[in-house]
C-alpha cells in the first residue's frame, strides 16, 4: 500500500498487521529482546517522518504469519507539504522471526512513475537498530544521518539527470542490468528493459533510464526463452522484499559506475 498522505495506524494495521505484533516468533532465542515495529514507527513520527507506504511479505509456513518481513517507507514533513518530482525516503525493515534485521536505510520515491528506489549500502550504509540498549538513541542517530545525507542525495539525482546517454550506452546499461533479475538460462532482449511506459520517461538522461530499467525489472511483463526447456516465459512482478531491495541496490551501483565514467569523459573533453 502506498499513499500520497501519511498513513494512519488503522491503515497500517489493515495492510500489515505484523507491524503491531507484540511478541517474537516462538523459535527466536530467549536472549532476543523484542521490539514491536509500531513502537519504532511512533519514534520516527516524532522526528517528523511519516509512513506513506507499507509492504508485508507473504508466508509459506502459516506458523510465520504475523512475524514475517515487512518494510515501511517514510517521507519527511517538509516533502509532504512541498512535494517535488523526487522525495528522499527513510526505509524501515524488520521481521519478528529474525529473518530480517531491524534496520533503517535511505530511498527515493519518484512520483511520475511511483517508483520506490533503494539506495545502495555503498552510498548510504544501512543503520541497524539494536535489540538491546537505548533504542531511542539508535533511531535518532539513524534519522540524523539521513537528514545530513538528504541534500547530498538530492544533488546526486540532479547529477544523474544532467548526464545524457547515447543509445549504445543505454543498451550497455540494460545488458548489465539483465543478470540482476534473470539467470543465465533465461534469455531476454535487453532492449525490452529500455521501453518506457509513459511519455515523461521518453528521455535519455541517466536518472530516467535507470528508473525505466528498474520499473521493467521489478514490475515484470518481460518475455524471453528458457534455454533449458525451450519454452517461452513472461516475467512476473517482484513481490519479495529482499529481492526488490537487492535489484534496486545493485542497479544503483551500476548507475554510480556509469556516472563516474561519464563524468570523467566530460571533464577530459572540457
Amino acid at each position: 500500500m502506498s499513499a500520497l498522505h501519511p498513513l494512519t495506524n488503522e491503515e497500517l494495521l489493515q495492510v500489515a498487521p505484523t507491524l503491531f505484533t507484540q511478541e517474537p516468533h516462538h523459535e527466536v532465542s530467549q536472549h532476543y529482546h523484542f521490539i514491536p515495529t509500531i513502537d519504532v514507527i511512533e519514534e520516527i513520527r516524532y522526528h517528523r517522518w511519516y509512513p506513506v507506504s507499507v509492504q508485508e511479505s507473504g508466508v509459506r509456513n502459516l506458523d510465520k504469519e504475523g512475524y514475517q518481513r515487512h518494510l515501511v517507507r517514510f517521507r519527511h514533513f517538509n516533502d509532504l507539504i512541498n512535494p517535488s518530482e523526487n522525495a528522499v525516503e527513510l526505509l524501515l525493515f524488520n521481521s519478528h522471526d529474525r529473518s530480517t534485521a531491524f534496520s533503517i536505510s535511505a530511498g527515493i520515491y519518484r512520483f511520475v512513475c511511483a517508483n520506490g528506489l533503494v539506495i545502495a549500502d555503498t552510498i548510504f550504509e544501512r543503520y541497524k537498530i539494536k535489540h538491546i540498549g537505548n533504542r531511542t538513541n539508535n533511531v535518532q542517530h539513524a534519522i540524523e544521518n539521513i537528514m545530513q545525507f538528504k541534500p547530498r542525495l538530492e544533488e546526486k539525482i540532479h547529477t544523474f539527470e544532467s548526464i545524457e546517454l547515447k543509445d549504445p550506452e543505454k543498451l550497455s546499461f540494460a545488458k548489465a542490468a539483465v543478470p540482476l533479475r534473470f539467470e543465465p538460462h533465461l534469455q531476454v532482449d535487453a532492449h525490452d528493459l529500455l521501453v518506457p511506459h509513459r511519455q515523461e520517461d521518453e528521455r535519455d538522461d541517466l536518472y530516467t533510464v535507470m528508473n525505466v530499467i528498474q520499473e521493467n525489472l521489478l514490475r515484470g511483463n518481460i518475455s524471453g526463452i528458457n534455454t533449458q526447456t525451450g519454452r517461452r516465459f513472461t516475467s512476473k512482478e517482484i513481490t519479495s522484499i529482499p529481492k526488490d531491495v537487492e535489484i534496486n541496490q545493485k542497479l544503483w551501483d551500476i548507475t554510480e559506475r556509469i556516472a563516474t565514467i561519464k563524468s570523467h569523459l566530460i571533464q577530459r573533453v572540457a
